[in-house]
């Protein structure tokens, strides 16, 4: 599938900020299952700097905006070819042994009431069928529901709730993954529509689960379904804010206000819609 992406994040300040610095991991990540044609990153009155590989893989790139100013435009537009692996990750290179993803997060701690999710999936046949058994539990014990939780809610708490949004979700599978002990990281991309074709918040996370013989498998507990060729994946870490598509650190007193747009289309209906 060729997906058509266009991501913009402005940032407002109620007072004038200076020399801010970002880090942007929002580059299409390199493997078999997706190939990036086109893509530009740009950043209101923004200086690029270095770009590297991490060792989980990720591109990263620092941007500085020296300032005065009020307001920050993030802008992304690009496109990708995707293609459908069933949610492995074949072909994507890096050097961080995933051992290192058992290490707990406040947003992924073990607490009782994941400690019994993760235990009441039984009866699996092996790695990866445990796999698919603790997201659809996931899936099962949290309705997905927009507004009932923040970015600062753990795992626990969502669980708890039994509502939440797709980094609810994520970070319930982490945690009831590594609880069996199987490492598992959070995945930020972009979605084009959920399974049932209907429209979705095209900014979306999941999580990648490591399966002995396989490699890294992706796992959507919110869809109920592995990443496939409708998804477009950016990059990974222990948790949200380890993945987090943009950091950044700003000289000044001004309060932020952050507004997030983006969209995801076939390429060819978008062009089609241009022409037409």
């Amino acid at each position: 599938m060729k997906l058509s992406i266009s991501h913009q994040t402005v940032y407002r300040y109620d007072h004038q900020v200076r020399n801010v610095v970002q880090s942007l991991r929002l580059t299409p990540s390199v493997f078999e299952g997706q190939k990036t044609q086109e893509w530009r990153i740009d950043v209101t009155d923004g200086i690029r700097g270095p770009g590297f590989r991490d060792g989980a893989g990720d591109w990263i790139e620092g941007w500085t905006v020296r300032g005065p100013t009020d307001q920050i435009t993030v802008s992304i537009t690009g496109n990708v070819e995707t293609r459908d692996l069933a949610g492995v990750l074949r072909g994507h290179r890096e050097m961080i042994n995933p051992l290192t993803y058992l290490r707990d997060t406040r947003s992924t701690a073990p607490a009782a009431n994941l400690t019994k999710l993760a235990n009441s999936v039984t009866d699996r046949t092996d790695i990866l069928d445990l796999a698919h058994g603790l997201a659809a539990a996931v899936g099962e014990a949290i309705a997905y529901r927009p507004g009932v939780t923040e970015a600062s809610t753990t795992a626990a708490e969502a669980l708890k709730l039994g509502e939440g949004v797709c980094q609810d979700h994520a970070h319930a599978l982490i945690a009831v993954a590594r609880l069996r002990d199987l490492p598992a990281r959070y995945v930020s991309g972009y979605l084009h529509s959920t399974i049932d074709g209907e429209a979705h918040d095209a900014a979306h996370a999941w999580a990648e689960i490591h399966v002995r013989g396989l490699g890294w498998v992706g796992f959507d507990a919110a869809n109920a379904c592995c990443p496939d060729d409708r998804y477009v994946r950016l990059g990974s870490g222990l948790d949200a804010a380890d993945a987090a598509p943009i950091r950044g650190i700003s000289s000044g007193r001004g309060a932020e206000q952050m507004d997030v747009s983006v969209q995801v289309q076939e390429a060819e209906q978008s062009q089609s819609q241009t022409q037409s």
